[in-house]
């Protein structure tokens, strides 16, 4: 839904009220209770929007607990990949279903509800939210380096079902905080869908392709308000959907304001950057999934401790929190002073920097892959440390710290009022696009591998010679006893030996305690 501002005496008290204790700050903290979801791990920025989608949320871990924690729930072993089945599978993938539905949820209206606390109208506040993106990165790190650090050791050292309970507690706590800190928020009550209204937009200038343009956009309806978008020429298709025609009445489906179309065209404006943003964020997949399973066939050991292979991805995120600290408390005030910008530097230029810095660590990233198969090939008992990939990883968290907070300002700042929420859930959305980039990358190099390698086994684990499997060496034993009794033979006459000699079935006299038999 969309979003607009309550006006009048009924939005004082609220006014009042969060100018004295900023709930925006407040709000997230949740965020740092949730992130430690680590199973990675937006509707609009209203309050019930966090309500409904964080319970949604809990439920799913609650699931998720009870199933790990209860031997009847799991499924019997089958000798496949793949073993669930029947009501287990049910309850499973609802539970993730659930999960995914409800963390979306939270991360969608999180960002722009806790931004919406600022008046971006103060020279104060628009500084303060500036700020507000940084520390909301370094809040959900902190989340997370919690969760593949201590989860993840509880879980595969104690069991399971315990680093599925801490999470759910977390995740609780910080629903209730949410719940706690809601006399102090500044709220906005939802009105139509963007969604909606998007969809409007479109179905109307579809029906009114075939009509002429208007000469002058002073000709096109448009309601007066406050928040009033000025029309601009570009995309001028979609104006026809603010053509009113002499026998309608003005109706949602039947004609759209100037400023309905104009919010479209900023989300189409929009849609470049998106798209931007998407081979950084598959890059990043390639570093939280790929970068793991290097790290499982690499030293693990940090002096006498081992680390776990995933907690591999904490190395970015311990980069991140420092440098988010560094970043607002050095940079910002000095970029201020030369730029005179609230953010230090525009969001574009921010995201710009990540861009490039993402393709340096994958530079890098390709560098050290080759290092590794190399001593692989030369010395598989040997491999190279763990922390080779701590290059790459570094540069990624710097590059991720521009880009996503970047991105995160500029969908908000940049977007109409009504969609400021829709907007910056364009960030997940760039995101998860990646992901599943990713997935379509690994499966047709895999595929392309399989079919140029020698071993016809794919890039993660072919090799550039195939190796021949090692065969058992079955020796005939019988020239070998021959030999064993001819000797024996020759030192029984020698030496005189009175031992008995047994025949063997082999037709072969044996002295039996000669040959270490004599005690069976």
């Amino acid at each position: 839904m969309g979003d607009k501002v309550v006006k009048g005496e009924e939005f004082k008290p609220i006014t009042t009220q969060w100018k004295k204790q900023k709930g925006g700050f407040r709000a997230s903290m949740f965020v740092f209770a949730s992130k430690l979801n680590y199973l990675n791990l937006f509707t609009p920025a209203a309050l019930s929007a966090l309500d409904n989608m964080g319970f949604v949320a809990n439920m799913a871990l609650i699931m998720l607990t009870v199933q790990a924690s209860s031997n009847h729930l799991h499924p019997d072993a089958c000798g496949k990949s793949s073993c669930v089945k029947g009501g287990i599978a049910v309850m499973f993938y609802t539970s993730l279903c659930l999960l995914a539905l409800g963390m979306g949820g939270v991360r969608g209206s999180m960002t722009a509800f806790g931004a919406d606390q600022f008046d971006e109208k103060d020279p104060i506040e628009a500084k303060a939210l500036a700020s507000f993106f940084n520390w909301l990165l370094l809040s959900s790190t902190s989340g997370s380096i919690i969760g593949v650090t201590g989860v993840v050791w509880i879980s595969t050292q104690k069991a399971w079902h315990w680093g599925f309970l801490i999470i759910t507690i977390a995740s609780s706590i910080g629903f209730v905080i949410l719940a706690l800190g809601k006399p102090f928020y500044l709220t906005k009550t939802p009105v139509e869908s963007p969604i909606l209204r998007i969809a409007q937009v479109i179905g109307v200038a579809f029906k009114n392709r075939k009509l002429p343009l208007p000469q002058s956009h002073e000709e096109l309806y448009e309601v007066y308000t406050e928040e009033k978008i000025a029309h601009t020429k570009q995309m001028r298709f979609l104006d026809k959907a603010a053509i009113l025609q002499g026998n309608y009445e003005p109706q949602p489906w039947k004609v759209c304001t100037v400023t309905q179309v104009e919010e479209v065209k900023i989300l189409t404006r929009m849609l470049p950057i998106l798209a931007s943003t998407i081979i950084m964020n598959t890059c990043l997949a390639q570093l939280q999934t790929f970068s793991v399973q290097q790290g499982n066939v690499m030293n693990l050991k940090l002096g006498s401790f081992t680390v776990p292979a995933p907690s591999i991805p904490v190395i970015p995120l311990l980069f991140l929190s420092i440098l988010i600290p560094i970043y607002e408390l050095f940079f910002v005030p000095f970029a201020r002073k030369i730029t005179h910008h609230p953010s230090g530097v525009t969001q574009l230029q921010r995201v710009g920097v990540g861009l490039v810095l993402s393709s340096i660590s994958m530079t890098i990233a390709g560098v050290i892959e080759v290092k590794r198969r190399d001593q692989g090939r030369k010395d598989p008992s040997k491999p190279i440390s763990l922390f080779w990939l701590s290059f790459q990883y570094a540069i990624f968290g710097i590059a991720d710290m521009f880009t996503l907070v970047g991105l995160l300002e500029f969908f908000y700042r940049e977007a109409p009022a009504t969609m400021k929420s829709l907007s910056t859930s364009f960030t997940w959305l760039s995101m998860s696009l990646g992901y599943f980039l990713s997935t379509v990358f690994v499966n047709v190099i895999n595929s392309v591998t399989k079919r140029i390698t020698p071993s016809k086994q794919g890039w993660l684990h072919g090799l550039k010679k195939a190796a021949k499997p090692v065969k058992p060496i079955l020796r005939d034993p019988l020239p070998l006893m021959k030999q064993m009794v001819a000797k024996k033979k020759r030192e029984t006459l020698e030496n005189g030996s009175t031992d008995k000699v047994r025949r063997l079935k082999t037709g072969f006299d044996v002295n039996v305690k000669g040959m270490g038999w004599g005690n069976r």
